[in-house]
């Protein structure tokens, strides 16, 4: 088959497609397979003459299989074994992934990809699209099939929901790495005092083993709940694994920890604050979704 769009003019737009996409799905490893059947679709594309903005005409294909995706994935989440978290993913390189502004950062959190979920699939596409690519509406519109007036409906609607439920203090880059390397420091000498100061009261630990590895089957909320388990998993894990190790790292746009054990990566620890306190753990222990971060982590381990 004839190849109408050379491979280098796509890789070009890689980053954005990948960008794009893992915002949209909340994995990496399914933005990886959009990335795919996009390649894969624009070869069977009418002639290259044909396309006015091969952005856009790339954007329009990753978008739509996105939303393909999300309606399908619906039906998945709901057999899914316990609190469902995004893939972590590492950001090393803010120009990677679209992280220049404060709505790229913010749109790569946990937090965030959580809330996500709440939204319609074709909401959080015209949100993500509007906010944190900044389309226009009229080139949204040709992207998803619908009127610029709907579209901003839809992005007016995602907005609302977004903003009900957004934590109201965003801490700066610079505290969450301090308060996260204090945690880490905190954990590595086992100071439960320590780490009592950097707790909210109702702190709350959602974990995700996916039903691969046991994690709590629903959020643990209080101080003292959370530390438990937290000081358990300490105490524990070297008896369980070899060489348990923690380092920092940046992941989903803010500072996080990876728990290794030698060069295999057990879990993911993201995190919320509120007012220089950290208000929600993130743990991922799903060995499915860290396998791609492990793959992304193990040059730099």
């Amino acid at each position: 088959m004839e190849q109408k769009i050379p491979a280098d003019e796509f890789q070009q737009y890689r980053p954005l497609l990948f960008s794009i996409a893992y915002r949209m799905l909340g994995s990496a490893s399914e933005a990886e397979d959009m990335i795919q059947e996009t390649y894969l679709r624009s070869l069977q594309s009418s002639p290259q003459a044909e396309i006015r903005s091969l952005k856009s005409y790339l954007t329009t294909i990753i978008t739509r299989l996105c939303l393909d995706h999300l309606k399908s994935a619906r039906v998945q989440r709901e057999d899914y074994i316990g609190p469902w978290l995004p893939e972590p993913l590492l950001t090393p390189n803010p120009e990677d992934l679209a992280l220049q502004t404060l709505e790229q950062r913010e749109s790569l959190s946990t937090a965030f990809l959580l809330l996500a979920e709440r939204l319609t699939p074709y909401e959080r596409a015209v949100f993500l699209l509007h906010e944190v690519f900044a389309y226009r509406y009229e080139e949204i519109a040709e992207i998803v099939g619908k009127s610029p007036v709907n579209c901003r409906q839809l992005f007016h609607q995602a907005k609302t929901h977004l903003t009900k439920h957004q934590a109201r203090f965003t801490p700066s880059q610079e505290e969450q790495q301090r308060l996260m390397e204090r945690f880490l420091s905190a954990s590595q000498q086992g100071d439960m005092q320590a780490l009592v100061t950097m707790l909210e009261q109702d702190v709350t630990l959602w974990a995700d083993g996916g039903g691969k590895v046991y994690a709590a089957p629903y959020p643990i909320s209080g101080q003292e709940q959370v530390l438990r388990v937290w000081n358990g998993l300490l105490r524990k894990s070297p008896s369980w694994y070899p060489n348990v190790h923690l380092t920092i790292a940046s992941i989903n746009g803010t500072t996080g920890i990876l728990v290794w054990s030698n060069e295999t990566l057990l879990s993911v620890l993201t995190s919320e604050m509120t007012e220089g306190r950290i208000s929600t753990l993130y743990e991922v222990v799903n060995p499915d979704k860290l396998a791609h971060i492990q793959g992304q982590a193990q040059p730099l381990h």
